[in-house]
């Protein structure tokens, strides 16, 4: 086994041990909120239980950030190797739940994605196409860098990725808010309140996929802009 190989073998098990403890956790916290099964609306969480998860979040981010900064070799690969770990890590988390519990029914069963800084939204399917096109990025920057292609993402290559990022978040979060701002709601802080009190009768109906391939497009034209440069300066 090359090095490289050898690397993105460590890294993808890295990511699926990372994606069982995190389906591990989200089994017992629904074995206490929800013994029906999960569905919406979500159970409000105690103040010392829903910090935590939101802490548990931000260490997990964290955890995925360490690992690319101490693999890559320049902020292109580490930010790749961040990508990649999130995308196996999310991918497989969810391979998880549907081997330990059955869930979810389908990729278009509908799952609270993530709390922080308010909680995103939408059916499973979407993030799982977020983390392919994370994946096709990173193997992107490590194939051409790891054949001494000497490139790195452009500036406009960086704001297509990062406006792209924030779109497909909007995504996920503009149910939410729209909930919030026709009923009057203010969103709940975890240090403060329970979590998810705001949401008592909140059902999500409505996932806004224009938003969502809006982001996803350009993503995926930073994405060619990178690959064309690069081919273009190894046949150089």
């Amino acid at each position: 086994m090359g090095q490289l190989s050898k690397k993105i073998f460590w890294l993808t098990a890295f990511a699926v041990a990372m994606g069982f403890l995190e389906a591990a956790v989200v089994i017992y916290l629904r074995k206490i909120y929800y013994l029906n099964g999960f569905q919406f609306p979500l159970t409000p969480v105690e103040k010392s239980i829903g910090m935590t998860e939101f802490l548990r979040e931000a260490a997990t981010i964290i955890m995925l950030l360490a690992i690319g900064i101490l693999t890559g070799k320049n902020t292109s690969q580490k930010f790749g190797i961040f990508l990649f770990c999130f995308a196996i890590w999310d991918l497989f988390y969810y391979v998880f739940l549907k081997l330990l519990i059955g869930w979810p029914e389908s990729l278009f069963t509908w799952d609270i994605l993530f709390i922080i800084p308010v909680p995103w939204v939408g059916p499973v399917i979407a993030p799982c196409i977020v983390s392919l096109t994370m994946i096709v990025l990173t193997a992107a920057v490590i194939y051409f860098q790891e054949r001494g292609v000497d490139v790195h993402l452009k500036a406009k290559e960086w704001y297509l990725l990062i406006g792209g990022a924030l779109v497909v978040i909007f995504s996920f979060i503009q149910d939410y808010l729209r909930y919030c701002s026709s009923n009057h709601s203010n969103i709940t802080l975890p240090w403060k309140d329970k979590l998810f009190a705001e949401m008592a009768t909140y059902v999500p109906t409505y996932f806004n996929w224009w938003i969502f391939l809006a982001g996803e497009v350009l993503i995926i034209a930073a994405i060619i802009s990178f690959i064309k440069r690069a081919r273009a300066i190894r046949s150089a």
